[in-house]
């Protein structure tokens, strides 16, 4: 439809974040309404603040909507290459995972849907099948680059299957740390009405950014569409919330962040850009790590955002400083980036 557009790149990746926007808001009332009509909602956990517990029943798996509203666009605004298909495959992929999840959750009326260890299962498959694809049919290298320092060369052990089918075992082994690692990340991340949506459309800008000036415009466009379907569920999502994204999205928006980095080259630069939700991942595992060792408690609940609000500050408040944050953080990253490419 938008193929006579093709000259003009920034055009689309402008439309494909308005499109996207505009199928999240047009096509998430009915699905509020038919998750209502229903009563499926959100399972609140029972160790959360106190405060949550009015969000019991919320609408949920919001997400579902978001990941059709991103593949309608890039189906419909790009021009669909094998980069498009193995992002959208990789995300959609996760977002199935993450449904599953849900529906689990609600089936079974509690806040804990499938185990740990089936997520992360479920999570690393589909990395690795993302990771070895990137490398074998898209020529993806298997380095990683530190800006202004060294670029590390992880392809040092490789395996050669058959006619060529390459395994870079220490590449493989560090993305599917950075995949999985921001899949949950971000995951944790979405604990208070609008904070994951917010901070993934800001980091999301920034990433299409980064592909539209490395000359990547289907990846610009990926990423464009996915920070408008965030802007579209904001709307919705915002305190109070009508309805959460749930697992379905908070899965697939993390390793939509992955993939890109890796097909962008920024797996190390993306940990600057998505430190927030680095922080909130780290927060967990000291938590956990701290209190198993001592007993004791470093946080006064984990994730990063209950820590706050456990200290007195409303969720609005924790949602939008932590809003500044992660856009101070990816513009940091970003211009790394930007300054390292002219260097280049």
């Amino acid at each position: 439809m938008f193929a006579a557009f093709a000259a003009y790149p920034t055009f689309l990746v402008f439309v494909a974040a308005v499109c996207s926007l505009v199928f999240t808001m047009a096509l998430m009332p009915a699905f509020i309404r038919f998750l209502q009509t229903r009563h499926i909602g959100q399972q609140v956990r029972d160790d959360g603040p106190s405060t949550h517990l009015v969000k019991q029943g919320t609408p949920t798996m919001g997400g579902l909507i978001m990941l059709l509203a991103v593949v309608i666009t890039v189906l419909l605004v790009g021009l669909p290459d094998p980069e498009t298909y193995l992002l959208l495959g990789a995300v959609v992929l996760t977002g199935v995972l993450g449904l599953i999840d849900d529906a689990s959750k609600i089936a079974h009326e509690r806040s804990l849907g499938l185990t740990p260890k089936m997520k992360l299962i479920g999570q690393f498959a589909i990395a690795t099948i993302f990771v070895l694809t990137c490398v074998n049919v898209l020529n993806v290298p298997p380095t990683v680059e530190i800006p202004f320092l060294v670029t590390l060369d992880l392809g040092v052990l490789t395996t050669t299957i058959g006619d060529g089918f390459q395994i870079p075992w220490l590449y493989l082994i560090f993305c599917l740390i950075l995949l999985v690692g921001l899949c949950n990340a971000v995951n944790l991340t979405d604990g208070l009405d609008g904070l994951a949506a917010g901070s993934v459309m800001i980091v999301m800008i920034i990433m299409a950014a980064i592909a539209f000036r490395g000359s990547l415009l289907e990846p610009a466009i990926f990423a464009a569409a996915i920070g408008g379907a965030c802007v579209g569920f904001l709307w919705f999502n915002s305190h109070p919330a009508d309805i959460f994204m749930g697992d379905t999205g908070s899965l697939a928006l993390g390793m939509a962040l992955g993939c890109l980095a890796v097909v962008t080259k920024t797996e190390f630069i993306v940990l600057i850009i998505g430190a927030l939700f680095v922080a909130e991942a780290l927060s967990v595992m000291i938590q956990v790590f701290y209190y198993k060792r001592t007993g004791k408690r470093v946080f006064l609940m984990a994730p990063l955002h209950h820590h706050f609000e456990k200290k007195g500050w409303s969720e609005t408040k924790v949602v939008v400083r932590f809003w500044i944050v992660s856009g101070f953080l990816a513009a940091c990253g970003f211009a790394l980036y930007f300054a390292s490419s002219l260097v280049a």
